[in-house]
């Protein structure tokens, strides 16, 4: 069995109108050095979003999330961000900002794949239950 490694994750959300507070989960950014792996997995409920504000800009947000999977990926692709270390993309991403497009806290845990961890957060954290689908 692999050995389990420490990982830090933020969801990410879509605030429509940050002075509402109001909000959407619609991905996750995780980072495990251990394992030399960062990743920002998005999945937009476009319908939901419309839901909170019809007027948002949907191309826009497809955007701003766009890139951040590209920060994580690095390379020249991400820009002058994307020459930073993985750790320090990670902290650049998960950084407060008062924008439509932001993260929660940071959070700590431990698996032995951090790709299934991802999996696993996007379930319980972005993805609608089953019996509201």
């Amino acid at each position: 069995m692999p050995t389990p490694h420490w990982y830090d994750y933020a969801i990410v959300r879509v605030v429509p109108r940050p002075e509402r507070e109001e909000f959407l989960n619609v991905g996750v950014i995780l980072s495990c050095a251990a394992a030399k792996f960062l990743e920002a997995r998005i999945e937009l409920d476009s319908g939901r979003l419309l839901a909170f504000d019809p007027s948002i800009d949907l191309d826009l947000v497809e955007g701003h999330l766009a890139t951040m999977a590209r920060i994580c990926a690095g390379g020249a692709a991400a820009g002058p961000i994307g020459r930073l270390s993985q750790r320090e993309r990670f902290h650049w991403l998960v950084a407060p900002r008062s924008a439509v497009i932001q993260t929660s806290a940071a959070h700590s845990g431990r698996c032995a794949e951090p790709a299934e961890a991802v999996e696993h957060l996007l379930e319980t954290m972005v993805r609608l239950p089953d019996s509201l689908r």
